[in-house]
């Protein structure tokens, strides 16, 4: 059952299926998230992004549950925190208790903490946990050029996606570059800035050319650019605005007018600073 107004999808390299807008959770309490999620899922989203850390995934899984849907239409995503890594098998365990859910689609190393070591440790684990079917894909999340380096180097699967903070006055070009380059597909966290640039001149001005709101413009330029999108929030009507992006296209100018807004305005923990929360 494909859902009339549903995203393009992109290939892993492990040859799954990922859809490319997927449905925040972050912030979002065990409570709100249901109602959320299963709004997005009536619109068509078929991507669930969630984490340990959001302490939502009961919720999450009960959402999926109560939605009706297939489990094979949902993807969900949850992701490895920072104090897990010398315990990758046993934390996944547990996220898969908490999801209600046999296997997920996606799991990620939330952040790159706590050294090499410990990395390599948690990756390993993570690919024994795959080879036994209880994740289908393993990726990372904040992981910069030489962090990615690391993993690639020292282990036997490469990761199927990277999630980082990206929108368009914070574009991780480098990061997307050695991303590709190793066949690792994007993903944007925060891709709309978080509201921060729904008032940009340049947007405004492409929103009325397209007769579309700010936020399916800048949607719409992340999935031309082949990066998978994951807005959250936890308002109807913006549930259903957000996902409405599948059906115009931004011209070549439009785009590069968005790409030219690149000003270096980080919104999150620099990965190569933080090493603890």
């Amino acid at each position: 059952m494909s859902h009339p107004n549903s995203t393009p999808t992109l290939t892993l390299n492990d040859g799954y299926q990922m859809p490319q807008l997927g449905f925040g959770t972050f912030e979002l309490s065990d409570e709100a998230v249901v109602p959320a999620v299963l709004k997005a899922l009536e619109v068509g989203y078929r991507h669930i992004d969630t984490a340990k850390a959001y302490h939502n995934e009961a919720g999450v899984g009960r959402a999926v549950r109560e939605s009706g849907l297939p489990r094979e239409e949902i993807f969900v995503t949850t992701k490895l925190w920072n104090t897990d890594h010398e315990r990758a098998g046993e934390a996944l365990e547990e996220s898969l208790e908490r999801l209600g859910l046999d296997y997920v689609d996606l799991y990620l190393i939330h952040w790159p903490k706590l050294g090499l070591d410990k990395r390599v440790e948690a990756w390993a684990a993570m690919e024994q946990a795959r080879a036994k079917g209880l994740i289908r894909s393993i990726g990372l999340s904040n992981f910069t050029p030489q962090f990615l380096s690391e993993i690639l180097k020292n282990g036997s699967v490469v990761p199927a996606a990277n999630q980082v903070e990206y929108h368009p006055t914070f574009q991780q070009r480098e990061t997307v570059a050695a991303n590709a380059a190793a066949g690792v597909v994007t993903q944007a966290w925060s891709p709309l800035g978080q509201a921060k640039h729904l008032d940009n001149a340049v947007l405004g001005r492409i929103a009325r050319e397209t007769g579309r709101t700010v936020a399916q413009v800048v949607l719409r330029w992340h999935l031309q650019q082949g990066r998978v999108a994951i807005p959250k929030t936890a308002t109807p009507a913006r549930i259903a605005e957000n996902f409405a992006v599948t059906d115009f296209s931004l011209t070549p100018e439009q785009m590069a007018a968005i790409d030219a807004l690149h000003s270096g305005n980080r919104l999150g923990p620099d990965p190569d600073l933080v090493q603890s929360f």
